[in-house]
Order: C-alpha cells, then structure tokens, then sequence
C-alpha cells in the first residue's frame, strides 16, 4: 500500500497489443468487467489506442466508469530522459491518450538518457502543473531507488518490475513495504512458464481456479500488484483472481518454486513487454 492517496489493484498490461483495434477493445472490455488500472508506455506504441479504449468505456453507461475512477499509467522512454525531452513526450503522451492527465507516471527503465539528478525534476514539474498525479519508477535496484527518493520532491508512489512465483523480487518487495510505495509487478505470469509447474497447477486444482489465477493470487496476497497483458476472455480469467483467497499453505509452496533468472532486462528495452 502506498503512503501516498493512490489507489491501485490488479491491472491491464498492454505490452505487445499494437493492433490498435484490439488493444482498444481489450481495454474497454476490461473496464467494463471491472479492471481501475490500466498500463501502457511510450515504448509500447499503443497509447493513442489505450486513449480509444478508455473514450469507449466513459461514453458506455453499461461500463458505469468515468475518468476518476480509473489509475492510468504509462511511462517515459528510456531516450526520452533528459528533461526536456521528458516534458514534451509527457505531454505527447496525453495528446495520444485522449487525457489532462495521467494517475501515474514512470521512468521506464533507468538507461539510455536516464540522468537522476536532471531527470527526476523534470517529473516533479509535471506534477507541479497538475499533468500527472502520482510519479513511479521501473526497473531500479534498491541504489536506484534510494537516490532517487533523495532526489524527487514528490514520495515515489510505485515501482515497477518483472514478478513472478519464479522471480519472486523478496528484497524489493520488503523495501516497497517498508517505504511505503507499490511494487507493480509486470510479466506476473513469467511469458506463460510458470503456468506448468507442477507446484502452481496443484495448487490451482486445489482451491478450483486456473493456474494463472492462481499465481495472480499469490501476488496480490504477497502485497504485489499484477498487472497481466491477455486479450478475450483472458482479460475475465485474470480478473477473477481476485475472488481466489489462498490458504496459507498453498502460499508457502508457491514460495518454495524453484527461482530462476529474470526474463526480461534493460537489452530488450526495444521490445514491447
């Protein structure tokens, strides 16, 4: 739980949905259901597509959603640093998404033109000027995330990275607790491979729910916040994870999982996660 007035539970990813047209439906689709958080990037190159969803979803009296209910996040990337470029691609990143402003704003990933001292400033400006709420970061170690803090004048209000039952992310999920920040967990299904393991489908034969519920469960009950990407009826799968309450026994085994090494790192930056 943050420390700051933001409210955030399980969300839509939109990593790799391009298709403008799906990626417009799967967000209005999700908010229909239920979803109050959705994640897009500059890097993604589907925020004027999100921007499309989210019209459709507060023109529908059926989706009963305005604006306020609903925490968007996207993220500058990681060339658009230097602060400059900062303002003028937040900014780009409204117009394409159809918003005054966003809930929530990161640094993507802190490479390429990543500057802390002149980077972090440039994000305490937008705030000042109302065009983002809340200021997140992605992909920092526990060094990043100290300086950081140090730095900014706004509380980080969310740090993103890759979390799931095989890279568990122990160390920053005891800081984003003691700090009082959310750990947003992106690729909570690790791509699709923890979806065999023998561990994570006997605990979802157990408590009658899929494996893939069963592991956005456990990351909720671990105080992380998922934010799973899925299109059709995988958008209503995942959601439902929020009805599956884990014994703590079944917890503890999702904990023993054997742990392997992150998929995902700051080389594939270009790739839409």
């Amino acid at each position: 739980m943050s420390d700051t007035d933001l409210d955030l539970t399980l969300g839509l990813g939109t990593s790799g949905n391009d298709d403008p047209e799906e990626c417009a439906a799967t967000v209005h689709r999700a908010l229909e259901r239920g979803y109050r958080h959705v994640d897009t990037a500059q890097m993604y190159d589907n925020e004027a597509a999100v921007g499309e969803g989210l019209a459709r979803a507060f023109d529908d009296p059926d989706a009963d959603v305005s604006r306020e209910d609903v925490v968007v996040a996207t993220k500058v990337h990681p060339d658009n640093l230097a602060p400059a470029d900062v303002r003028e691609t937040a900014r780009e990143s409204l117009d394409r998404l159809g918003l005054d402003y966003v809930d929530l704003l990161y640094v993507h990933w802190p490479t390429s033109a990543y500057d802390a001292a002149a980077t972090l400033p440039a994000f305490d400006d937008l705030r000042d000027d109302g065009l983002i709420r809340h200021v997140g970061v992605s992909n920092f170690t526990p060094d990043l995330l100290e300086e950081a803090a140090g730095i900014l004048d706004a509380p980080i209000a969310a740090h993103q990275v890759e979390c799931h039952p095989r890279f568990r992310q122990d160390e920053l999920r005891q800081l984003a607790h003691d700090d009082g920040h959310y750990l947003v967990g992106y690729s909570p299904l690790g791509r699709g491979e923890v979806l065999d393991d023998p561990t994570l489908t006997a605990v979802a034969e157990r408590n009658d729910c899929s494996p893939a519920q069963a592991a956005l469960a456990w990351e909720l009950a671990r105080g992380v916040v998922p934010i799973p990407k899925g299109t059709g009826d995988h958008v209503d799968e995942n959601y439902a994870a929020l009805e599956v309450d884990l014994p703590d026994e079944d917890l503890a085994a999702i904990d023993g999982i054997d742990a392997a090494e992150r998929l995902i790192d700051p080389d594939e930056a270009a790739w839409n996660r």
